[in-house]
Formats: C-alpha cells, sequence, structure tokens
C-alpha cells in the first residue's frame, strides 16, 4: 500500500497552529536523547527562579498605583510572573481612591501593610463589603473581582497564582473557598502567645499558619497558597531549611540587622555553605527561590515579622514539597 504524501494544511480557527501543520499531525514532534534532554533547568534552557529583592521605595510616596514585581524577563514568560506560579503587587491606594483587580487566578491574597479601607467583591459567592486595616489578611477565589477603596492611605501586598494558570492556559471556573478575613490583631496575639511558649526557642520558626475551613489537609490559606505571620526575636536564628515551593518574603518590620542567608548546599556543621546575602527592610520583599537552603538572622536588637506567601498549598497537594530543616 503506497502511503499519502504529507500535505500542509493551513490552520481553522480553533486548530493548533504552532508548527508546521501536515497531514499526520507529526511536524511539531521532537526527540531528544535523555542524558541532554533530563535536566533542562541545569543546562540552563529553562531558567532558574533568580534570588531578588524589592526594596520598600517601590511602594512609598506617589499616587495610587499598581506596582508589579515582575520578573517575566528573566523567567522568559510571556506573562507577568514573581515565580512560575505566582505574581506579586503592591496595590498603593491614596484616601478615597480604589484599585479594581479582576485577575485569571483561583486564589488571590492581600496584606494591608499600612492604612485602612475596605473592598467589594463580586464572584461566584455572592457581592459583598469587607473592611480591612493594617495587619489583616484578605483571601478571595477564583473569578473574583474585587475594587480595593482606601479610607486613608493604604498600601496592600497582593499575590495571586495567575502565572500558574496562563501556563496551563486555563480559566480559574469555580470558587474552591469563600472569600476570607485574617484579622490581624488577633493573628498577633496568637503568634505572642506562641513566641511565650517554653519551648519557642528551640523551635525552627515561630509563626502562625493561615489556615482555610476549606482545605482541611493542606492546612493552608488557600488551595494553593500557603502564608505565615512569623516573628523572629533578636539575637536568634531560624536556621537551615529548604522547600521545594517558592517563597515571596514580605518583610512587616525589622531594624537594621536582620537578614537572610541562601546557598545551594548545607555544610557539615549545619551552616549554609558561600551563602548570599539578603538584608532585611521594613516593607521590602524578596524572593527566595524553590530547593535552596536559606536561614534568617536577626542581629538587630528588637523583634522582626515577616510574611511569606508560598505556592505550599499546591506542593502539599501534589506531595512534592519536601520541606527540609537542619538539626540543631
Amino acid at each position: 500500500m503506497r502511503t499519502p504524501a504529507a500535505t500542509t494544511r493551513t490552520p481553522t480557527a480553533g486548530a493548533f497552529g504552532v508548527g508546521p501543520a501536515i497531514e499526520d499531525w507529526t511536524g511539531d514532534a521532537r526527540f531528544h536523547e535523555y542524558s541532554a534532554a533530563v535536566d533542562p533547568i541545569g543546562s540552563g534552557l529553562t531558567s532558574r527562579v533568580p534570588l531578588q529583592r524589592f526594596p520598600a521605595h517601590r511602594h512609598q510616596g506617589g499616587h495610587t498605583r499598581v506596582v508589579t514585581l515582575d520578573l517575566s524577563d528573566v523567567l522568559a514568560t510571556p506573562y507577568p510572573a514573581t515565580g512560575p506560579s505566582l505574581l506579586a503587587r503592591f496595590l498603593c491606594i491614596d484616601e478615597g481612591d480604589h484599585i479594581d483587580l479582576s485577575a485569571n487566578a483561583t486564589s488571590n491574597l492581600a496584606y494591608c501593610l499600612s492604612g485602612r479601607g475596605h473592598s467589594e467583591v463580586e464572584g461566584p459567592a455572592g457581592v459583598g463589603t469587607v473592611a480591612w486595616r493594617a495587619g489583616d489578611v484578605l483571601t478571595l477565589p477564583g473569578r473574583s473581582r474585587a475594587r480595593h477603596l482606601a479610607e486613608e492611605r493604604a498600601v496592600l501586598y497582593h499575590v495571586d497564582d495567575s502565572p500558574l494558570l496562563a501556563y496551563l492556559g486555563v480559566e480559574a471556573a469555580e470558587a474552591r473557598f469563600a472569600p476570607t478575613r485574617f484579622d490581624g490583631a488577633r493573628a498577633r496575639a496568637l503568634l505572642a502567645e506562641v513566641a511565650a511558649a517554653p519551648d519557642a526557642a528551640t523551635r525552627n520558626r515561630i509563626a502562625v499558619l493561615l489556615g482555610n475551613a476549606r482545605n482541611d489537609r493542606t492546612l493552608t490559606a488557600t488551595h494553593t497558597l500557603w502564608a505565615m505571620l512569623g516573628v523572629l526575636p533578636s539575637g536568634q536564628v531560624q536556621r537551615a531549611h529548604r522547600h521545594q515551593s517558592i517563597a515571596l518574603d514580605l518583610i512587616v518590620d525589622c531594624r537594621p540587622g536582620c537578614y537572610t542567608l541562601v546557598g545551594e548546599e548545607i555544610g557539615p556543621g549545619g551552616d549554609i555553605v558561600d551563602p548570599s546575602r539578603v538584608d532585611w527592610e521594613a516593607g521590602g520583599a524578596f524572593v527566595t527561590p524553590p530547593g535552596m537552603w536559606h536561614s534568617h538572622h536577626n542581629e538587630s536588637g528588637a523583634p522582626a515579622h515577616l510574611l511569606p506567601v508560598q505556592d505550599a498549598g499546591l506542593h502539599t497537594y501534589l506531595r512534592t514539597l519536601d520541606i527540609r530543616f537542619t538539626r540543631p
């Protein structure tokens, strides 16, 4: 039997049109020798997540605006991204003004760094208004449209998983949790109780995790996002640890002398080998790449507070978080 010659055809609306489209669909097929292709990150084909700092001056002064912490040029994505699955922004809102957000994301998390106001939310769970103030965290599910209004000048640290959906080429179809506000005063009170516990000094972290009743298996703020409010007491070190989730760390408050050490290897004594240092700044943020060892240090003479946001809800569900700690 004679095999028909492959013919080129023009893709119709909705058809695949990435490479040369031919009749037997082999035009985009590629074959790679395993050992040369198994690690595209190591070979440089897929870029690494950078250790990146975002100074506080980016959200200070000026008028109402969205400050996107965009690393798409490094990550080689055609859409804004702070990490492969997360996008962080500072929402700077003048008194009496507002910012509208409606991201294609399954999860939105906003921490009020300063000021106060309220959000008018419309989505699958209905329409409602919630007030917030400094220290509060607000989580909104997929397909939510929010208008954030400031009653006094406010700065919100906003993180969503829109890059993940953009990569998958999908749209959020349903709400996986209800809009939720985490009261900042209550979180601080609980954190003070944890810090006062007799064994607090022996723990790797002194922190309160934000959870949601809908996520009783992952114990996370949303089904994709993990967040915590933590304190690093003066003179203490949170010893080296690592996880496969990316961390977008917000420094809530600190004095000079707080910093994070980041590196790829751990020495025999549990210290990070040849680390890079990231100095903390109140109101600043930085990216801790997945899989990197990191330790937090406070030599400032005063306690410091931080709020990391990670895609650890997703990694916990996938059973890939692989969090590890060095022993004291």
